[in-house]
């Protein structure tokens, strides 16, 4: 095989460049999708659509949205699905890919922080559909719920607590620093910025579907990757679990979803029967102890914190080494989000080359694949 020449797949692919068909051009030669011309769906149409599918207590659509900078209303685009679009192509959702879920350095079938916001907003649209909310505003608050976590994931919390006054919380941290550049409805802002349980309740009924999806979702994928990974065993599932929720990340995420669904139904109010509601609890409360705080992970979470306080201090004393767009009047600040955007690996590398860390020092995989 010649080295310098197009492989065969690639020359397969330039015959396709221009599509097929003369005055409407077709992605497929053999293309036979076809609809009656008609007017298209514009945005006022289907946000009037919107009070036929929803609940009247769910959040509507509304022209270009509540927005700190006003902008025109898209022609075909609700605010709410702009919003969704601008986190999926935003640099801070993407770098979620190399960001901590629960181990740092993930093996190829352990979640990422990435993979966790697409499960969030799966099982957050699920109940969003089920319980009439408006599913597009509860996706872009799912799909943007983390992107205010550094490397590290939560440990990265504890590390720039001592920088911030007041603390380091990823859910205001991404709704009010890391988003702000993208313009977002306040609606999905308020989503983001008060996921957390610990946080003053969402502002709307889409927002409280995220917090549980939150929980939901990450509860049953965290225990199956622990399973994965041979940190835990399925004959470890408490009983509650097992006889309430089953001991598959399937059967989970469908009785709890289902759960809140039938719940918020019967009730009025978004939430979970009190059976359902503790098993998750229990759930919880055993990933905990058996995952999140087992000594293995403190010892990596310890070590994430003194890796980013060191970049951070480093920058603080070498801001010329920072992207000027991180050098303005406030300075621990500027360090705080330059850090915070890193992904893990790159952190690392910089506390290899710039601080001089021993990598024998650094976070390593957990499980099995590491």
């Amino acid at each position: 095989m010649n080295d310098d020449i197009p492989l065969p797949r690639a020359k397969l692919w330039a015959t396709t460049m221009h599509g097929h068909g003369a005055d409407v051009i077709t992605a497929h030669e053999s293309s036979t999708a076809r609809v009656a011309p008609r007017d298209p769906r514009r945005r006022a149409a289907r946000e009037e659509l919107e009070r036929a599918l929803y609940v009247p207590e769910a959040t509507f659509s509304d022209g270009a949205g509540d927005r700190s900078v006003e902008e025109e209303p898209d022609e075909f685009r609700t605010c709410f699905e702009r919003d969704r679009d601008r986190i999926v192509h935003s640099a801070a959702f993407r770098r979620l890919a190399g960001k901590t879920q629960v181990v740092v350095y993930p093996t190829d079938h352990q979640r990422t922080r990435l993979t966790h916001a697409v499960e969030v907003a799966q099982a957050a649209v699920a109940m969003a559909r089920g319980i009439g909310a408006n599913v597009t505003l509860t996706d872009a608050i799912a799909l943007g719920h983390d992107c205010g976590h550094g490397p590290g994931g939560h440990a990265s919390e504890d590390a720039f607590d001592a920088y911030i006054e007041g603390g380091y919380d990823h859910g205001p941290w991404g709704a009010d620093v890391v988003l702000t550049g993208l313009n977002l409805t306040a609606q999905t802002l308020d989503g983001i910025r008060n996921h957390s349980w610990s946080r003053p309740a969402p502002s709307t009924v889409e927002g409280e579907i995220v917090s549980w999806a939150d929980r939901i979702a990450y509860c049953a994928h965290d225990l199956e990757d622990a399973i994965y990974a041979g940190i835990v065993e399925v004959g470890d599932i408490p009983e509650v679990v097992r006889e309430v929720a089953g001991v598959t990340r399937r059967q989970q995420l469908a009785t709890f979803i289902n759960g809140v669904i039938d719940t918020t139904a019967r009730t009025g109010v978004v939430g979970l029967d009190a059976v359902t509601a503790e098993a998750l609890a229990e759930l919880r409360r055993f990933n905990y102890e058996r995952i999140y705080t087992r000594p293995e992970s403190v010892a990596q979470s310890v070590t994430v914190v003194k890796v980013l306080r060191a970049l951070v201090d480093h920058y603080l004393e070498h801001p010329a080494a920072m992207p000027e767009e991180y050098r303005d009047e406030d300075l621990v600040r500027g360090a705080v989000t330059y850090v915070g955007g890193m992904t893990d690996r790159f952190a690392f590398e910089r506390a290899k080359h710039l601080l001089g860390w021993d990598p024998k020092r650094l976070p390593r995989g957990i499980g099995r694949g590491a």
